[in-house]
């Protein structure tokens, strides 16, 4: 089965997804089986983190952002701005897609973890997921 969600964001970060994803998951008739989760954009990724304390987040997104800076002068694709080449390129180092398994209707999903949508471009956005659940 298949369901979308939508994920409106306001500029770069994690966007918890957990609940969203796990609705999809409940609004199925299976008890166990893989959730697959797809992005369909190239400037936005999704990841399992820690989902308690927010300084991880923040830590991981400083990280990237040292690592991967917005007007590098190296980067050629800059047609929608300074973000533009950074947003792809985080994206190549996360993840588009995301495979959890799950059991009893729930997501198998350690006690600390969430799944969040990381948006990696300065302006907001409505970002679409594709969610498969198959048993």
């Amino acid at each position: 089965m298949i369901r979308h969600i939508k994920v409106r964001t306001d500029g770069p970060g994690m966007y918890e997804i957990t609940r969203a994803v796990q609705e999809a998951l409940a609004s199925t008739d299976l008890d166990e089986g893989l959730c697959t989760l797809m992005i369909q954009h190239t400037s936005a990724s999704l990841v399992v983190q820690e989902n308690a304390d927010p300084s991880a987040r923040r830590d991981l997104e400083s990280w990237m952002d040292r690592h991967v800076p917005e007007g590098d002068p190296h980067f050629t694709h800059t047609t929608e701005g300074p973000d533009d080449m950074p947003s792809h390129i985080k994206a190549a180092l996360t993840a588009t897609t995301l495979s959890i398994p799950f059991e009893s209707r729930r997501l198998t999903l350690g006690t600390w973890q969430g799944i969040f949508l990381w948006e990696h471009r300065q302006r907001g956005s409505v970002r679409r997921c594709v969610v498969h659940v198959g048993g």
